[in-house]
């Protein structure tokens, strides 16, 4: 799972990088592995010899860590520019090498980057194709770098036979390419050097991303993101989702063209985003996930007064912080206290997308800590998101009875999580799942808990579904829940052995025990197929790319 952000300001003397800065901080939480930004400097006036193009320069800088330790003033200084992208990593596709940190680059045509969000299922079939048909050179196994090959050759073959089409019709012949050639749940933005922005959705519109603007004097800055949280926290007014099959072309102009180009888009939206991943803060799809997350505590304490309609509960405590709102909720609803008995060392990484089981374990009793007084002697009603591995659950409610609890239930606001999910999130191996092939009460077993309650799956949907006041979805994409995946894929096939053998714990750490790539100390640069300008200084950690239009 990961964040992307993308802003054009009509002033062209401005700069964009403190604002893509802050859109990154706030979608921090979407990933840590890495954060990178690409901003584009204009050239003072010239302009090509067409007379259609602003001469301009690219200036990128990514590393592995946290946007706040990525960027340094003198980073910062050099990464100018009124246009730019800006990217939050953790990797569920490829590696942890800052080689693939996002933004990616290309210089034909023009000079394209991409930030990318979620997952592609049919990585081999688009690798071929770029290897044998394109005769590109994807460096990296990202899936991302394969999202920026096929996009960059599909606008160079539409800019050679419609080169008397204007710019926004050869992006969207582009996109169309694209739609049809990738598999997956995907959305994005691409920064094309010299003419602006392009934001996009798969065609089942299962990774979120939203667009919103601002008026400044008589005319507009515009800003596309992962979640509305970014646009909020810009200033900037939320227009709408991209839908799905949709792409959004913004010119350097600041004019914008939209256009469907995929031939039957449907909106399957992932309903993990609302369980988990978004903040509480974020709109997606015109959900409130606060709302949706209120709605899933109210359900899930109708469910525990319907089995245990004599429970001895005495107080209900949340599992910091994105359970919070639910189980406030199920307090109000089940007539119980709700209490703070966890603090939460806010400077350690969420644990459930840390690589590797024993850097979670260890990581839960960094993370928490127990109020001892709101435990001693009760009978406590845990309630978290979801359950994944089981490793957090476990230590957790060992947490609690060492604190004193008389009794430890167990409620998860989601319902048991028994697949891979495949578009982006990193649930890839089923035999990791503490639920695969558990009922609840061997899982309550197995962390240790004196009784466990899922949430069902249609109550999920029901609580997010409700509140839709005016998008209508076709269904929700829930296949980590229920098995079903709305690309097609079914499990026994080929793409899962493979996803396992890729992202199972001991491939992604190594059976030796070696951890993943330390980061480099000079910033990153991913060998492509590309001819990068030269002039940049190794020990600062930016680089200038230039605009050549070299051919293949």
């Amino acid at each position: 799972m990961c964040g992307a952000i993308g802003i054009i300001l009509a002033d062209e003397q401005a700069n964009v990088n403190q604002m893509l800065f802050d859109g990154m901080t706030v979608l921090q939480h979407r990933g840590q592995d890495a954060a990178g930004m690409v901003t584009c400097q204009q050239d003072g006036s010239a302009t090509s010899s067409s007379g259609s193009r602003r001469r301009s320069r690219l200036h990128l800088r990514k590393e592995n860590g946290l946007v706040k330790d990525v960027f340094h003033t003198h980073h910062m200084m050099e990464l100018v520019g009124n246009v730019g992208i800006g990217h939050v990593r953790y990797p569920t596709a490829g590696t942890s090498s800052c080689a693939e940190a996002q933004p990616l680059y290309t210089n034909y045509p023009y000079g394209i980057c991409v930030a990318h969000n979620g997952n592609l299922t049919n990585t081999r079939e688009l690798g071929e194709k770029c290897a044998y048909d394109f005769r590109r050179h994807a460096n990296t196994d990202s899936d991302s770098e394969l999202l920026l090959n096929i996009f960059a050759d599909r606008l160079a073959s539409e800019s050679d036979a419609n080169a008397d089409e204007d710019m926004a019709d050869r992006v969207f012949g582009a996109m169309e390419a694209v739609l049809h050639s990738c598999k997956g749940g995907f959305a994005g933005i691409y920064l094309i050097n010299g003419y602006g922005l392009v934001g996009f959705r798969d065609p089942h519109g299962i990774r979120p991303i939203v667009y919103g603007s601002r008026t400044k004097g008589q005319s507009k800055d515009y800003v596309m993101a992962s979640e509305s949280v970014a646009i909020d926290t810009l200033g900037f007014d939320l227009v709408r989702d991209i839908d799905p099959g949709e792409a959004i072309f913004i010119d350097t102009n600041n004019n914008i063209h939209t256009r469907i180009c995929h031939p039957k888009p449907e909106l399957h939206p992932c309903i993990f985003e609302h369980v988990y991943f978004a903040r509480p803060d974020s709109i997606i799809d015109g959900v409130s996930v606060y709302e949706s997350r209120l709605r899933m505590g109210e359900a899930l304490a109708k469910k525990v007064d319907r089995i245990y309609p004599d429970h001895d509960i005495d107080v209900v405590i949340p599992i910091p912080d994105t359970s919070r709102t639910s189980a406030l909720q199920a307090a109000y609803q089940l007539g119980r206290p709700f209490r703070e008995g966890f603090i939460k060392n806010r400077y350690i990484a969420r644990t459930f997308i840390m690589p590797g089981q024993e850097v979670r374990k260890k990581s839960v009793r960094l993370k928490l800590n127990t109020i001892k007084s709101e435990f001693a002697g009760k009978n406590v009603l845990l309630v978290d998101d979801s359950i994944v591995r089981g490793t957090t659950a476990r230590e957790i409610v060992q947490m609690a009875r060492d604190a004193g609890a008389q009794n430890v239930y167990f409620v998860s606001a989601a319902p048991p999580i028994r697949y891979p999910n495949i578009y982006g999130i990193d649930i890839p191996t089923r035999v990791e799942l503490v639920a695969h092939e558990r009922d609840a009460e061997q899982v309550a077993a197995h962390i240790g808990a004196d009784w466990v309650i899922y949430q069902d799956l249609e109550d999920l949907e029901k609580s997010v579904a409700s509140c839709m006041h005016k998008t209508q979805v076709d269904s929700f994409e829930s296949s980590c829940f229920s098995g079903r995946y709305v690309t097609g894929e079914r499990m026994g096939d080929a793409y899962f052995t493979a996803l396992h053998e890729a992202r199972n714990d001991d491939a992604q750490h190594g059976k030796d025990g070696v951890g993943p790539l330390p980061p480099s100390h000079n910033g990153c640069e991913s060998m492509m197929n590309t001819s990068r300008d030269r002039g940049l200084s190794i020990g600062r950690g930016c680089e200038s790319l230039s605009n050549n239009q070299n051919k293949r």
